[in-house]
């Protein structure tokens, strides 16, 4: 287990940032631990919907974890606005970060992950494997 401290910086976005760290250190599993800092917009899918809903203007984010495999990201986030109401879901591309965003990432040499269909739920599902001494699964 690698612990990965990473700043983000005004105008990258939250999703892409992340997916784009294990590829760029060739590894095919890592988890997010935590993430705070701000926002200039917000792309959350909510619980039961198709589609993000789209948060505009100053957020701070609250909370934020989740997955990483080569298949792309699962994570999940609650943010703030500048009233204290607070909203969260699934993290979608376009979440601008907005003046910083501090992330404790955990990459995983050990382990290979991947999105595959699941029959119970219907959705693709992260699957662990471990990897061997080669790097195969």
């Amino acid at each position: 287990m690698q612990p990965h401290p990473l700043r983000l910086s005004p105008g990258d976005d939250l999703r892409v940032a992340i997916e784009n760290l294990p590829r760029r250190r060739g590894l095919d599993a890592a988890f997010v631990l935590q993430g705070i800092g701000s926002l200039s917009g917000a792309n959350l899918r909510f619980a039961g919907v198709e589609a993000p809903t789209v948060l505009h203007g100053d957020l701070e984010i609250l909370t934020l974890a989740g997955s990483v495999s080569p298949d792309g990201a699962h994570l999940h986030m609650s943010v703030s606005d500048a009233r204290g109401q607070v909203f969260g879901g699934h993290v979608a591309r376009g979440c601008t970060v907005r003046t910083t965003a501090e992330l404790l990432l955990v990459l995983l040499p050990g382990h290979r992950f991947s999105r595959e269909p699941d029959p119970g739920t219907g959705f693709m599902e992260l699957v662990v494997r471990r990897r061997s001494d080669d790097g195969t699964a």
